[in-house]
């Protein structure tokens, strides 16, 4: 198990479920810390690294209220600032947002290991994760919001998967259009490219295209 675990979280209330779990699974109260912003976990970490006790689970939230200005604004660039110093450390994410496609955004794309959404039974979605985690497991809630209908039936057409696949391998959403052109694919311009994303992403639920990528990696759709 665990000796030495972080939360990042800005809402005392859920810090301490996510702490009564703690204690639950045996994880010792003065081997964890709690900060409210990204900042302060960012400058824990690096401490803890420096004085060679460095911390093994940080457990974290995505949205940070912004009532002080922060270098880090939240938890998306906090796991990236912090596996960039500390690769090996287990990253938890605790957050209300509930969709499949953010969780494996946030595990696929942003170095999480694990995503629990906040809901009813979150107690035991988080132990289950931190058992997990102890064996070198990822681990995706089975609570999160399954795909709708939408997603089930939508139909995912040559040129879809072809602007999709663009994306993944880096190409920039205006860079696009040169690659269609080059190909003698049809239709080529920017306008469309982008009304063709977002049609895509509004009938999946998606609010990005990182989110779409991943969804498409998930699903294999691309």
């Amino acid at each position: 198990m665990f000796e030495k675990v972080l939360i990042a979280e800005d809402h005392e209330s859920v810090s301490i479920s996510v702490q009564k779990t703690l204690t639950d699974l045996g994880i010792n109260h003065d081997n964890r810390d709690y900060v409210y912003y990204c900042d302060d976990a960012l400058s824990r970490i690096k401490k803890a690294i420096s004085e060679k006790c460095p911390y093994e689970l940080m457990i974290t939230d995505i949205s940070f209220d912004n009532d002080m200005p922060q270098e880090i604004p939240g938890g998306m660039e906090l796991i990236k600032a912090v596996k960039a110093i500390q690769p090996n450390i287990k990253i938890l994410v605790f957050s209300i947002e509930n969709r499949i496609a953010v969780a494996d955004t946030f595990m696929y794309e942003h170095g999480a290991d694990a995503f629990i959404p906040k809901a009813r039974g979150d107690a035991k979605d988080l132990k289950a994760a931190i058992e997990a985690l102890t064996q070198g497991k990822k681990y995706r809630s089975p609570n999160l919001r399954q795909a709708p209908r939408a997603v089930q039936t939508f139909d995912f057409t040559t040129f879809d998967k072809t602007i999709i696949y663009l994306l993944a391998e880096g190409t920039a959403q205006k860079d696009i259009p040169f690659y269609l052109q080059k190909n003698n694919i049809r239709p080529s311009g920017l306008s469309s490219v982008e009304k063709r994303l977002y049609t895509i992403k509004n009938a999946l639920d998606i609010s990005n295209n990182e989110q779409l990528i991943a969804f498409c990696k998930d699903q294999q759709i691309i």
